[in-house]
């Protein structure tokens, strides 16, 4: 029998985790565009639809990467990782970047809300539905019982 380590997790609960990581990031960041839109004196039409090009934008890349990293996490040889291991060095760099940046973006006052409110709306609703798909890997994995590795045919 193995060694199960503190903060080791099966390979299917990485999944997860991601999927609560995405979700989360996903939920706080729609919010924040959510109430810049609040703020505004009027919302157009041209800023829903932009919005929904910023979302479109970001969802390719995020199902892109999602489907990435789900097929890192089912590839690894050993059944328990480290909880970090949802993620690779280069994904926890990109998150940094991208999160300072818009922690200053916001607080240097240089865009509008109505920048905020259009672009973090649709962001966040990408980052959401990468936790999304997340969880619906982590529902459909089910690993092969370990000693049954016989081709079926």
């Amino acid at each position: 029998m193995s060694e199960k380590r503190f903060f080791h997790v099966k390979k299917r609960t990485l999944l997860a985790v991601a999927g609560c990581v995405w979700l989360i990031a996903g939920f706080n960041v729609a919010r924040l565009g959510v109430l810049s839109y609040q703020k505004l004196p009027r919302i157009t039409p041209v800023h829903i639809l932009l919005s929904l090009v910023v979302f479109c934008a970001f969802g390719m890349m995020f199902f892109k990467m999602s489907m990435k990293h789900t097929k890192r996490i089912k590839g690894y040889q050993e059944e328990f990782r480290p909880v970090w291991h949802f993620f690779d060095l280069k994904a926890y760099c990109i998150m940094a970047v991208m999160m300072g940046g818009g922690i200053w973006l916001r607080a240097s006052g240089l865009v509008p809300d109505v920048f905020i409110a259009v672009f973090y709306t649709g962001l966040g609703c990408a980052l959401a539905l990468a936790g999304v798909l997340f969880w619906i890997a982590f529902s459909r994995y089910h690993p092969e019982p370990a000693g049954n590795s016989e081709p079926t045919a």
